[in-house]
């Protein structure tokens, strides 16, 4: 009976240890521990009163999670700067017009956005409508010279009916002066149904199209514009000039197959900005999935190293205060948010600075959904 008590006492004692012992992966970088008092055992999917969260061994398949350890390692600083498209100003242009006037429709009549055009390419004509008393002027001009041409076409008539009688010279001052009268009659009345010719400046696509026939438009006003779409400028700010030449290389945060090149960076402050220009291009020389206008994320890479934590950008999500936070594995069905720093490595990927220990079992797919358990 005695030994029987004993036994009893020694498994108790091992129970409790167990129970207070934190679980493998619950401690933080610091070897603090991140599991809270123990609480009330609940059945299903379940917030705590912690705030950490219950998953049920079922649920966790259903859910696709998935954990892992990950080492502390050296990896490329990065920053994330706010960028936008912009147009190439080699690969891209605006048909405006001159002296204004009426809008007719080009060969292939007037072109819609999104169309494929070459360069010098008829897209529309402009018909340019005179005041009233300049257009009166012309006719008059027009008319006085059709009058001095028939006047000089009957004496260079006259003078060549007496050839051998007059001199050479003469005849030929009335051929040079009926020649430049033909020249000027025709420009005059060319000037009085003149139009203006609207080409393509580039090879490329209507990007916008401002123009419907019949429409009266003013000088300089921008009718169409062209953009090639497989050459594009991503345009992105900062406040610190310093980085400029610490920059190994770039791309876009939404896009990860895009990959860009930087350009140049201006040296005049707009706004407190500093503009970094990059030629966008992918790498298996595909069309560029990009619009000029679209805001984007532009990762820049800096050839300086931190130490941290490499995890999936999807790894990091937000608590209901807008932290960012991991989730990490205590146990086998509980999950512990614990707040990080972190910093974008790549489109796909970021770098946790604080918050992390190579001891914790982090999820690395699956974090939203685990964010989402009320």
């Amino acid at each position: 009976m005695k030994r029987l008590l004993v036994a009893l006492i020694s498994v108790g004692l091992f129970a409790a240890a167990t129970v207070a012992c934190a679980s493998p992966g619950a401690h933080g970088p610091n070897g603090e521990h991140l599991d809270g008092p123990a609480v009330a055992k609940v059945d299903g999917l379940a917030r705590l009163p912690d705030g950490s969260v219950q998953v049920p061994v079922p649920a966790q398949r259903r859910m696709g999670l998935l954990t892992r350890f990950v080492p502390l390692t050296d990896a490329p600083a990065a920053l994330q700067l706010p960028g936008r498209v912009i147009v190439d100003p080699n690969a891209g242009g605006r048909v405006q017009t001159v002296q204004g006037g009426r809008i007719e429709p080009g060969p292939r009549g007037l072109p819609v956005a999104g169309r494929r055009v070459r360069r010098g390419e008829v897209l529309a004509y402009v018909r340019f409508h005179g005041e009233p008393f300049a257009k009166a002027n012309q006719q008059a001009a027009l008319a006085e010279l059709q009058a001095n041409r028939e006047i000089a076409a009957q004496r260079l008539q006259r003078l060549r009916s007496l050839e051998g009688s007059v001199p050479r010279k003469d005849v030929e001052a009335a051929e040079a002066e009926l020649a430049s009268l033909r020249t000027r009659e025709r420009d005059v009345g060319a000037s009085l149904q003149a139009r203006e010719a609207l080409t393509a400046p580039v090879d490329g696509v209507i990007a916008s199209a401002n123009a419907l026939a019949g429409q009266v438009v003013e000088s300089r006003d921008v009718l169409f514009e062209v953009v090639d779409p497989s050459h594009v400028l991503v345009e992105a700010s900062t406040a610190d000039p310093a980085i400029v030449p610490r920059i190994s290389g770039a791309r876009l945060q939404e896009q990860g197959d895009v990959k860009l090149t930087l350009a140049g960076a201006s040296r005049v402050l707009r706004d407190g900005q500093l503009t970094l220009t990059f030629h966008a291009q992918t790498d298996k020389g595909r069309a560029l999935p990009l619009a000029v206008g679209q805001t984007v994320g532009v990762i820049v890479t800096l050839d300086t190293q931190l130490k941290g934590f490499v995890l999936p950008a999807s790894a990091v999500v937000r608590n209901p205060a807008n932290e960012a936070i991991v989730w990490i594995k205590s146990g086998a069905e509980r999950y512990i948010p614990q707040p990080v720093a972190y910093r974008p490595l790549d489109s796909a990927s970021v770098v946790v600075t604080q918050g992390l220990g190579e001891a914790n079992r982090v999820v690395v797919q699956g974090a939203a959904l685990i964010a989402q358990i009320r």
